[in-house]
């Protein structure tokens, strides 16, 4: 199997269409087509199915298309370290982060990188904690921080913080009066409430805590954008309830907030920390996840934003419940 040949047929997935992949590949299109043929007549079966909208994947090009991007990356990352100097870390990392990860740890973490491995390139993807779990199991990815720790037996997954939940107003809120720092369940419930969509991971962890005492929430607007629902909270069209990393970054923007804890729920979110098998993590990427967990663990010894907590093991390994 020429190496050619998969590369063009993953820029024909991701593009949907020959002529597309034809122009980002400069290509010819009947040269496209023609080491498409050979690479279909060497599998044995059709990688393809072609309309007039374009192509898309049969189940076994699908297939092909998951490994040949993984196969791809290996074979790069390979020569890079062929050509790099001796002792040197080099190669791209690629780190899924949701939203509220990007905000809480990812400036530190790529100023941390750029300073200690400047021969690592560090390639951040923010999203959906959803789409970012999908992302790693499909091996797109060498590193995730996601919130639970069932994603894929597959991957490797270590503990990494546990953030509380706050109820956030900015400083000129009329929602909540000024002088509380704390507020009950029942009270938060009575007040508009920004969220995320229902397929949310935490949209789900906080209608379940709200279900467990028989209250509902007054959601006025589901969004799934943290600067937009920030924006939106800001101006006082509701409330939200985020871990502290939504606000972490909003200083710096001229705004005040307030977090306000749940004082009668045990309002917590685990977050964990994915990588590759140990047999397909690249050294740049095992240098990554280390620079992450001390990341984390400095955000959380430091005390200078509440709500992050270690996540304690007992001695036999197993987690326990933070103090």
């Amino acid at each position: 199997m020429d190496i050619r040949q998969l590369r063009y047929f993953v820029q024909i997935i991701e593009c949907g269409s020959l002529s597309k992949a034809s122009r980002q590949l400069h290509v010819a299109q009947p040269a496209l087509s023609q080491q498409l043929s050979k690479l279909e007549d060497l599998v044995g079966k059709p990688l393809l199915l072609r309309s007039s909208k374009g192509v898309r994947p049969t189940e076994n090009g699908l297939a092909l298309y998951h490994h040949a991007r993984f196969l791809l990356r290996q074979l790069d990352q390979a020569v890079t370290i062929a050509r790099s100097q001796a002792g040197e870390v080099q190669g791209m990392v690629t780190v899924g982060l949701p939203a509220t990860t990007v905000a809480a740890i990812g400036l530190t973490l790529v100023q941390r990188i750029r300073e200690r491995y400047p021969s690592i390139l560090l390639n951040v993807v923010e999203g959906m904690s959803g789409h970012i779990g999908q992302l790693m199991r499909l091996g797109q990815l060498d590193l995730s921080v996601l919130f639970g720790d069932d994603v894929s037996p597959d991957l490797s997954t270590e503990p990494l913080l546990v953030e509380e939940l706050f109820l956030m107003v900015p400083e000129h809120s009329r929602f909540v009066r000024k002088g509380l720092t704390s507020i009950t369940i029942a009270e938060a419930s009575a007040i508009p409430l920004i969220l995320p969509t229902g397929s949310h991971g935490l949209r789900q962890r906080i209608a379940a805590e709200f279900a467990s005492r028989s209250l509902s929430t007054n959601v006025v607007a589901e969004i799934d954008s943290l600067a937009l629902l920030m924006n939106c909270v800001y101006n006082e069209i509701g409330a939200t309830i985020k871990p502290m990393g939504a606000v972490m970054q909003e200083g710096a923007r001229g705004r005040s907030w307030r977090s306000l804890s749940i004082s009668d729920a045990h309002f917590r979110r685990r977050n964990f920390l994915y990588s590759l098998p140990p047999d397909r993590l690249t050294t740049a990427a095992a240098v990554v996840a280390s620079e992450i967990k001390e990341t984390a663990r400095e955000l959380v010894e430091s005390k200078t934003w509440p709500g992050f907590e270690a996540i304690v093991t007992s001695a036999r390994g197993r987690e326990a419940a933070p103090a």
